[in-house]
């Protein structure tokens, strides 16, 4: 019994080899892009045209979405994220890896206990051991009860390592549901501007084939009297057929931008409706918190998942290194053996204890060689690893430049807009005094449609990309969300 007790303490006390994890060290760059953002972007009249300024920020953004100030785009988001056949199934992974975790740790930190109790109709012929003389009994039951004990000692840390391991996956799996929320919250978000902007689109598209049709009736009747050319009614013609060839697709586009955001929310295809969704009730962040991209690396989900898989690659390198040594293991049993089974509770009548050690000699280079893929499998993922936060830091970087883009290019289009919109009222007033024909009206409506057409495109990349820089921040969790973990 002393040298148990000796063992049992030496195994308690016993190093775990191979190497210990360490989070890789965060990214030094202050900054996104080669020159530093901007404190503002461009600004333009009307909806959407707010300036956005960039603050330094301690952490991301939690529940972004609702920067944008739109009750129906709350709804939408909430109902995704309790809904979504994408988080339940994230959700269910992350309980298989938090049970496997558990069972596996039941299985190596406690000793095994099983009872066993069998009965079997046996008869022996004492001639078979070498006893001719002696008369051969009749058959007869024996019946069996046993307690069994077993424990592996982890005295070189290889079941500490494979628990290492197993944490490092549950902790993945976590991070990765948390990705998966954070991905339908901004799939969600931009879907909505989506098909809000095809909504308008196809709005004003509409108007502006009917103010071409209204012009071609007049060309039409001009050229009738003599006043046009064939070819200028031919062209008119082109003009009105381009622009009603334009609104299939786009109601293409709508139909599937529903279809999208009811997949999204756990819907059928069929019970998409969305008409509440409008572009100009969706309102512009106009202060964004950036964060820097040390911050990044410790906040974004897809890159604590891919720290998880490094350290749980780590750890396997552990477990391989512990192979290479011996293994210590205790078994014991007690228990009755009796012919009569009312006998079997009268008293123990077998014990048995023991203790073995395996240590590799030869295994064909096997255990070297798991050893070594273990290390070229750690070398892989702390290469997945830093790809993943180059490839975050890219998204930011090109979100960034998008916003500041975007802005100058909605600057534009409202500048032309605005001129488009002048150029139209002055053209009423001619109308109006006999100075333009009904045809010139028209023109300068078609105009403004076309530009107001062009504005509204240039306003839901802005959304977008402002949406895309909040999901690309790895903001979206709060400590509500966090305790919502099954």
């Amino acid at each position: 019994m002393k040298h148990l007790a000796l063992l049992s303490i030496v195994a308690l006390s016993g190093c775990a080899v191979g190497p210990d994890f360490h989070t890789p060290a965060a990214p030094e760059t202050p900054t996104y892009t080669r020159d530093a953002a901007p404190h503002a972007t461009a600004a333009a009249d009307g909806a959407g045209g707010s300036a956005q300024t960039f603050t330094a920020a301690g952490h991301a953004t939690p529940m972004w979405w609702t920067q944008f100030r739109s009750d129906a785009l709350d709804r939408l988001v909430d109902e995704a994220l309790r809904q979504s056949p994408t988080l339940a199934q994230a959700r269910a992974k992350l309980i298989e890896a938090r049970e496997t975790y558990n069972a596996q740790a039941g299985a190596t930190r406690f000793p095994s206990v099983d009872a066993a109790i069998s009965g079997s109709r046996q008869r022996v012929d004492p001639a078979a051991f070498g006893v001719p003389d002696v008369p051969n009994p009749g058959p007869f039951s024996l019946f069996n009860a046993s307690v069994s004990v077993s424990y592996t000692f982890d005295i070189f840390g290889g079941n500490r390592r494979a628990l290492e391991a197993a944490m490092a996956q549950v902790d993945y799996e976590g991070f990765q549901f948390d990705a998966a929320r954070l991905s339908i919250a901004g799939n969600v978000v931009s879907g909505a501007v989506r098909r809000a902007s095809l909504q308008e689109q196809i709005a004003l598209t509409r108007r502006l084939a009917d103010a071409q049709a209204q012009q071609l009736s007049i060309m039409e009747a001009r050229h009738a009297a003599g006043g046009v050319s064939e070819l200028d009614v031919r062209s008119q013609r082109t003009l009105f057929a381009q622009t009603r060839a334009s609104l299939p697709p786009l109601a293409t586009q709508l139909a599937q931008a529903d279809h999208q955001l009811a997949i999204l929310l756990g819907r059928a295809p069929s019970q998409a409706n969305f008409d509440e969704l409008t572009l100009a009730s969706l309102h512009l962040p106009e202060h964004i918190p950036l964060t820097l991209p040390s911050t990044l690396a410790r906040e974004r989900p897809d890159i604590r998942a891919s720290e998880a898989l490094l350290h749980q690659a780590s750890a396997n390198v552990g477990v391989a290194t512990a192979n290479l040594y011996p293994q210590f293991s205790l078994s014991a049993g007690i228990g009755s053996q009796r012919t009569s089974i009312q006998d079997v509770v009268n008293g123990l009548n077998i014990w048995n204890i023991g203790l073995n050690l395996t240590q590799p000699l030869f295994h064909g280079g096997e255990l070297r060689a798991r050893k070594r893929s273990a290390e070229a499998a750690y070398d892989a993922s702390l290469a997945g690893y830093q790809q993943t936060v180059l490839q975050s830091l890219q998204q930011v970087a090109d979100t960034l430049t998008a916003l500041q883009n975007d802005a100058r290019e909605l600057h534009a289009r409202d500048d032309a807009a605005q001129q488009a919109q002048a150029s139209f009222e002055i053209a009423r007033a001619q109308y109006a005094a006999g100075g333009v024909s009904q045809f010139g009206l028209l023109d300068a409506q078609r105009q403004v449609l076309q530009t107001a057409l062009d504005r509204t495109r240039a306003h839901a990349d802005r959304l977008t990309d402002t949406a895309a820089l909040f999901q690309a921040l790895g903001g979206g969790l709060d400590a509500a969300s966090l305790a919502g973990r099954p």
